[in-house]
């Protein structure tokens, strides 16, 4: 007998995701990304109906992903299969906030970023507007 095939992602579940890769992407998860990865599941309408406990199972996909060659792949895929095209500059959106959010962006994120732009085809006069209002809405004085 076969096993059963896992459970698919929400469209929820993928955001989740791609927000916590960015986190993870430096190996380095600040407490102000994490804050910010709740606060956006505590606040956006996107997550009106999201299990906030979800945020641990994502998260340990995302590590469990990270942890195996070609991870980052296989996340691009999932993400690709379960969330609806038209949320794709939402992700997008929400991983340019959550890198921001400490206040520095490190060649890891960067690069992350970048990798997000290419997987889910976001057009780079799209991107850069996208950018520009993340770093405007983390500005500090």
């Amino acid at each position: 007998m076969s096993e059963p095939a896992p459970h698919p992602l929400s469209p929820e579940d993928c955001l989740v995701a791609v927000m916590i890769a960015v986190s993870a992407s430096d190996e380095d998860i600040r407490t102000a990304e994490l804050i910010k990865i709740e606060s956006q599941i505590n606040n956006l309408p996107v997550f009106a109906n999201y299990d906030p406990d979800r945020l641990r199972v994502m998260a340990q996909t995302v590590f469990d992903l990270f942890a195996v060659e070609d991870g980052l792949d296989a996340l691009f895929g999932l993400v690709r299969e379960n969330l609806p095209e038209r949320l794709f500059e939402t992700a997008y959106a929400l991983a340019c906030d959550v890198a921001a959010a400490d206040g520095r962006l490190n060649d890891r994120e960067l690069r992350l970023l970048e990798e997000i732009r290419y997987e889910l085809d976001i057009d780079r006069l799209h991107a850069a507007a996208i950018e520009r209002g993340a770093r405007a809405r983390h500005m500090t004085l």
